[in-house]
Formats: structure tokens, sequence, C-alpha cells
């Protein structure tokens, strides 16, 4: 058996001047770290401060028996005794000083407290998510400048007009997304015609679930089912696209050839989202007055020449209107949140992954927020 080959072991020996030599041989390195520091422990507990280190034994050493050796002695006090030792190799010098550095940073390091509930850990959580929110905020904003100044562009040259990749667009959007959209919209009608007509009910009220059903489709539910439909399922759908051609570096393969991504990928997505999204929201009110519908005269025993002379008289056109309004708006926020996301993606499969999430969280909060504050304003307007 070669001296490489020999386990590494540490002795401590008695001088005759009664001080203490703690001798390292054999070969420290990896093949028998387990050995070294199974053996090392009982040193390690009774090893002193005055000792003089002997490395002359040693045969063998490499990056994990510099740092157990970092260990057994501590890394200040083996840089202080190696230090001493005029016959020790540079290299063994170097590699045990470096070592030792390192493992004195591991030790000195503090993690930070794990439970969170200290109030300047507090404050730095909330710092870290307001900057990203701000970044996040800054990057959209952008991004829709961008898509807006593209889109003049574009629109002073009709040859330069992606009429193909719109139609195609608008079929997987909105022709593709018309019987989920329709059977969400018909249930939930058909929901909120029952809650009303038993609330109603008691006070003999029942009648008024026409304008119940009316009210919350036309205004609000239409729209509202249509865009959250849309944000999960095209979004998502933009921002995996996207992404898997940016890992693939396809979109920087358009630019070398003179293409400008924003005008072939994102303008014909946003365009057909916008031209899309009204139509989504026209079957969403549809089929949620005919799920109201159907309970009204299943339920209450509504006749339906009755519903539809109520829906008529007691259902203003401005309902209709204000429904519309927010489906252009809403279709360019989601359209530009699932494309920028795609462009964010880095290049493996799990930034696609973290990125479609992230889309589709973002489109859903942007368009509840954006009903929401639209809802007050129209109300506020007497609209």
């Amino acid at each position: 058996m070669s001296s490489t080959d020999v386990p590494g072991r540490v002795d401590l020996l008695a001088d005759g001047d009664g001080s203490i030599t703690l001798r390292v041989s054999g070969a420290w390195t990896l093949a028998h770290f387990a050995a070294i520091e199974q053996q090392m422990q009982p040193a390690r507990r009774t090893l002193g401060a005055d000792f003089r280190l002997d490395l002359s034994a040693l045969s063998a050493l490499d990056t994990a028996g510099a740092g157990l050796l970092s260990l057994l002695l501590g890394p200040e006090r083996l840089c202080a005794v190696i230090a001493t030792l005029p016959d020790l190799v540079p290299e063994r010098r170097a590699l045990l000083g470096t070592v030792g550095g390192a493992v004195s940073d591991i030790l000195a390091y503090t993690p930070p407290g794990s439970d969170g509930l200290g109030f300047v850990e507090l404050l730095a959580r909330l710092g870290r998510t307001s900057e990203a929110i701000w970044c996040q905020l800054r990057a959209l904003l952008g991004f829709i400048g961008l898509v807006l100044e593209t889109l003049a562009r574009t629109m002073l040259h009709p040859r330069r007009w992606r009429i193909t990749a719109l139609v195609a667009q608008l079929e997987q959007t909105t022709l593709d997304a018309l019987p989920i959209v329709a059977l969400l919209s018909l249930m939930v009608g058909a929901v909120i015609a029952f809650l009303g007509a038993t609330v109603l009910s008691t006070y003999g009220a029942s009648v008024f679930t026409v304008d119940l059903v009316s009210f919350a489709f036309l205004r609000e539910f239409g729209v509202l089912l249509a865009a959250i439909l849309l944000a999960g399922r095209t979004a998502s759908a933009f921002t995996a696209q996207l992404g898997a051609m940016k890992s693939h570096e396809e979109i920087d393969a358009l630019r070398t050839i003179g293409l400008d991504p924003i005008e072939v990928l994102v303008l014909p997505r946003v365009l057909a989202l916008i031209l899309g999204l009204p139509m989504l929201t026209l079957i969403s009110m549809l089929a949620g007055v005919l799920g109201g519908a159907i309970v009204c005269v299943t339920v209450i025993g509504i006749p339906p020449a009755m519903f539809l002379s109520l829906f008529h008289a007691d259902t203003p056109l401005s309902y209709f209107w204000v429904g519309m309004s927010k489906a252009p708006v809403l279709a360019f926020l989601i359209g530009i949140i699932g494309c920028l996301e795609g462009f964010k993606v880095t290049g493996s499969a799990e930034s696609v992954g973290e990125r479609t999430t992230s889309s589709v969280v973002q489109a859903i909060f942007v368009v509840i927020m954006v009903d929401a504050l639209a809802a007050l304003f129209f109300m506020e307007m007497g609209w």
C-alpha cells in the first residue's frame, strides 16, 4: 500500500519538556474523509491552546482534508500555525490558507432570522416587495408604450399588416374559447338568478330577479367572466409561446433578419384579443341572461314572454355599453401582460413555467382591479 492510500491520522504526543505535539500523518483526502472525521473527534475535544503542529508525515492533502484540518484547529489558529512551519511546501501552505479563509467566512456567516417576525425583517420584506412591484409596473408601462408606438407606425403602412396572423390568433383566442365562456356564463347566470330568487322571495319580490340578472351580467359579470377566462387561457398561452420561442432563440433570429418581434409576434396577438373579447363578452351576456331566464321560468314561474317584457322595460341600453366599453381595455392589458412575461423568459423550462404562472396571476389581478375601478367610476357618474 502506498503512502497516499493510508488514511489520515491525528495523534497527540507529549514531548519531554511537557509540550504537546499534534502529529498529522497519512493521506488527508476526500477518499478517507469519513474515517478521518471520525478519528479526529477525540483529538478535537482534548486539544488545548498550546501545541506544536507536525505535518512532516502528511503524505497527501486536498481541499477536503484541508477543510478537516480547519475544523480541527479552527481557521484562525490554522492560519497562525502554518505561518510557523518553514518546511511546509508552498502549495500546501496556499491550500491551507485559502481553505481556512473560506471556512472562517462560512463559520462567521449569521443567517437571517427564520421566523421573519422581526420589525426590521418586516420592513425589509416590505421594501423588497414595493421595489419589485414598482419595477414590474415600470416594465409594463414601458412595454405598453412600445406596443402603441409600433402599432401607430404600422397603421400607416397597410402592406405591413399581418392579416393572416391576426385571423389565426383570432381563431385561437376567440372561436376556440366560445364553448367554455358560454357554458360558464350560463351556469353563473343560473346561480345568480337562483340566489336572487331565494332572497327576494322572502319579501315577495321574486319578479325583480329579472332586473338582478340583467344588471349583473350586462354591466359586470359578462365582461368579467370572459376576461378572467381569457386571462387564464390566453395570457398563459401567449407567455408559453413567446417563452419557448425565446428559449429556442427564434426571437433573436427574427431580429437578425431585420424583423421587429413586436410587430410580428405581439401586435397580432394583442389586436386579436381586442377584437375577440367584445365578441366573447356579448356571448357571455347572452348566455348569462339565458341561464337566468331558465331559472326564472322553471323555478319562479315567470313566463318567457313576461321575462322578455320585464327585461326590455327595466334594462336601459347604457348597461350594455358600460359592459362592452370595458372589454377592449381589459383585452389590451391581458395581451400586454401575456406577451411581456413571455419576453422575460431566460431560456430554461423552469423559467417558462414561472413566467406563465406570473402572467396568469398578474392578468387576473389587473382584470379584477380595473373592472372594480371602472364599476366605481360608472356608478359615480350615474351611467
